[in-house]
């Protein structure tokens, strides 16, 4: 055979990786002939029965049918020894020996040379079969959560992640009944997948993917063999930086020992707080991640095959597409657990440019193709960004059809949140909003005269109305606002009465920290069409808040204005008007350094950070819960703003609150230095207070900064009072619900007050 004679080629495997693996093979300019074993209903070439761990079966396929080059799909023909066998008989084979599968085939192995190579890692112990009770008394001294793992091949489903006590003896208890047992710790950050082709000395890393392994919506519900996946992924870390951490060391080590690792080479990784951690070694392309990263490949698969069997991958120029690929995998009915078989499949046969459907749990009966295996097919939609691509994917998904078939709707939901590292990011640019007021004053400032006690930039405008017989000198306090960009959730859901108690007690909050009362409010409500039961539902919002806290509700105005709203939006706006005796106004001018910040708690993101908040979820369900929610998502976003009135009130006339600050656009960051004199700042002590879930879920997915992300939002701090250090905690004992000691102020090394965030 000469060096460019037509092939014949065997792809070893039935599923939706072999499917991709086959199909690029057949693409080949190399590719004379094209054999497949076993197989399934939609693969091209010429189909044989011989299962992928019947070593002598295959062997004997390769040389009756003479065989030139084998590319092997899964991992138990490795764990079988199937390369070394081929080997043995001159047929060519792409993939490493049984003795280095063992970095899959076991995971004791992986974990053993990991610590060998000093690669990051979990900590771990590996137990034999029966030695449940150590691998529990081991757990109880790490004293952290683990993830329990059978040693062993497990087709991706042998992996526990337990959530309390009693789960985790259960889990080590049923892993130990089967055989070796790996316990380690259980690490937080998002998942990905590193997968590179090897030659035994060069490792040409792929774009990174993410898998989606979990078989319900928000990652929960157990394990399975995928659901989907996409590529490229964001992440803080450079492909190449991460292949030389995790891949080169396992090339060299054992290029050193004269065992020369070639084929794939697929590194787990969890991109934790601490840096990138090791989860696991596969030895073989991932499914989903094949789909997704050979519908990328812009290089003749078979010639990277051969340079990698050859030594000569250094010589091969690797080139990836310019655009991104997702994933969603279609599975039958009760996957994984006992999945629904036999079923007829339609809608396969449609061609479209930006899609490939891969049959991964298919067979052929009398003409139709009926369901064989859990994970029946793969669709990957390719495009120029990630959006593009996955609106590809999706509406090819809807044209398949068969009874029982399920897919997540949420295949990479993390990515709008991982691409983002500030707010701009999301659509509002928080820097550009105090330039408008910069800009604002000066045409604000000629209206002004000498009853003008609070101005553009305090929460509210503050009037002197000495008029006002009953009190003695009385302040006017006023505050207009809006709702926002939440009102947009609110009307997709048609959850919108909770938006008109967003606007009276947003408004209400805002004179409160003036030390003021709200006497009157009057609302203000336009959309694309006026829907009566809509603004109905809003009005009654705002007179239960209204009601509440002793408010008079009355009225506004209704606008309707097509053709500037969205059909079905509409938007929220109001204004409040207080009282105040002028030398209760707040705050007072002894803040001074050495006083301290005492938050309460915010009952959500109340009505700001919204932008951010739906671009983040953007692709997620909302009716799913996403540790570590414990409640709906949809619940989460649409809590009402609380009104602190009822609470603080008492403390109005109290001598010892210095100020208040209402927690709003800007958050922390922002918000506190409008009340402070100049020349003091404030320290804010991040962890002071407790994170409610769903800032922890924010804090999980996205990049942004920690001053980015505590002046997006409240974080769960939703009013801060100022008080002396010698009073907080008489204060605090006044306070009928927690509240936490956040910070400090202190004397300011510049002009200009500002937050630190520590």
């Amino acid at each position: 055979m000469t060096s460019n004679a037509p092939l014949t080629i065997l792809v070893l495997g039935s599923g939706g990786r072999e499917h991709a693996m086959a199909l690029c093979a057949k693409q080949s300019l190399r590719c004379g002939r094209l054999l497949v074993s076993p197989g399934n209903a939609g693969m091209p070439g010429e189909r044989f029965n011989i299962a992928v761990n019947d070593v002598e079966g295959v062997v004997a396929l390769c040389v009756d049918q003479k065989v030139d080059l084998v590319l092997v799909g899964p991992e138990a023909a490795l764990a079988a020894g199937i390369v070394d066998a081929l080997v043995a008989a001159d047929i060519q084979a792409f993939g490493p020996t049984r003795e280095l599968a063992q970095l899959e085939s076991s995971k004791a192995f992986t974990r053993a040379l990991a610590n060998t190579l000093g690669i990051p890692s979990p900590r771990y112990a590996t137990f034999a079969k029966g030695q449940a009770d150590d691998a529990t008394k081991w757990w109880k001294n790490l004293d952290t959560a683990v993830v329990i793992k059978q040693s062993g091949l497990a087709g991706g489903k042998g992996v526990d992640v337990p959530t309390s006590t009693a789960e985790t003896i259960a889990a080590i208890s049923a892993a130990c009944a089967i055989g070796e047992v790996v316990v380690e710790e259980c690490l937080r950050g998002p998942e990905v997948s590193l997968i590179a082709l090897c030659d035994g000395t060069t490792a040409i890393a792929l774009p990174i993917a993410q898998d989606h392994k979990r078989i319900a919506e928000g990652d929960l519900g157990p394990n399975t063999g995928g659901m989907g996946a996409y590529a490229p992924v964001t992440t803080p870390y450079a492909t190449d930086e991460l292949c030389a951490l995790f891949i080169q060391p396992v090339l060299d080590h054992f290029a050193a020992l004269g065992t020369p690792y070639k084929g794939v080479l697929y590194a787990g990784l969890m991109l934790t707080d601490d840096g990138p951690r090791l989860l696991e070694y596969n030895c073989r392309f991932g499914d989903p991640e094949a789909q997704v990263l050979l519908s990328l490949l812009n290089t003749d698969l078979v010639e990277i095959v051969l340079a990698c069997i050859g030594g000569t991958l250094a010589n091969v120029s690797v080139k990836i597409k310019s655009a991104s690929a997702l994933a969603v995998v279609v599975v039958a009915a009760d996957y994984p657990a006992n999945p629904m078989l036999g079923d007829i499949v339609t809608g396969l046969a449609i061609e479209e440019l930006q899609t490939n459907v891969y049959h991964g749990g298919t067979e052929s009966r009398n003409g139709d193709v009926v369901t064989s295996a859990g994970r029946v097919v793969t669709v990957v939609g390719v495009g120029a960004d990630l959006a593009t691509a996955r609106d590809y994917a999706y509406k090819r998904v809807e044209k398949i059809s068969f009874a029982g078939s399920y897919y997540r709707r949420d295949i990479a939901w993390r990515a709008p949140a991982a691409s983002l590292t500030t707010y701009s990011g999301a659509g509002v640019d928080i820097d550009e909003g105090n330039r408008a007021v910069e800009l604002l004053k000066e045409s604000v400032a000629s209206t002004s005269n000498d009853k003008v006690l609070r101005g553009v930039g305090a929460f509210g405008g503050a009037l002197d109305v000495s008029f006002l017989k009953e009190f003695k000198h009385p302040v006017l306090v006023a505050s207009t606002d809006g709702v926002g960009t939440k009102v947009e959730l609110a009307a997709r859901t048609g959850r919108v009465r909770g938006t008109g108690h967003d606007i009276v007690n947003h408004c209400i909050n805002d004179v409160l920290v003036q030390g003021a009362k709200p006497m009157f409010f009057l609302d203000y409500l336009a959309s694309s069409r006026i829907d009566a039961e809509m603004v109905a539902e809003v009005v009654a919002g705002m007179s239960a808040a209204c009601a509440d806290s002793g408010t008079v509700l009355l009225g506004g105005e209704t606008a309707e204005m097509p053709g500037v709203y969205a059909p079905g939006a509409f938007d929220i706006a109001g204004t409040l008007v207080g009282v105040v005796e002028r030398d209760e106004l707040l705050p007072r001018s002894n803040i001074a350094p050495g006083d301290v910040l005492i938050g309460l708690a915010s009952s959500g993101p109340h009505t700001n950070g919204y932008s951010l908040l739906r671009k983040i979820f953007e692709w997620l369900p909302l009716n799913v819960a996403p540790p570590p929610l414990t409640r709906p998502l949809i619940d989460a976003l649409l809590e009402p703003h609380r009104s602190y009135l009822q609470l603080l009130s008492p403390l109005l006339v109290d001598t010892r609150l210095k100020a208040l600050v209402h927690i709003t656009g800007g958050g922390l960051v922002e918000n506190i230095p409008r009340v402070l004199p100049c020349g003091v700042s404030a320290k804010v002590t991040l962890g002071s207070w407790p994170t409610p879930p769903l800032f922890q879920l924010v804090e999980q997915l996205t990049s942004l900064g920690t001053d980015e992300l505590y002046r997006t939002l409240n974080m769960g701090i939703g009013m801060v009072l100022i008080v002396s250090a010698t009073d907080a905690s008489a204060v605090q004992k006044l306070i009928p619900e927690d509240s936490w000691i956040i910070g400090e102020l202190c004397a300011s090394v510049s002009d200009s007050d500002e937050v630190v965030l520590l």
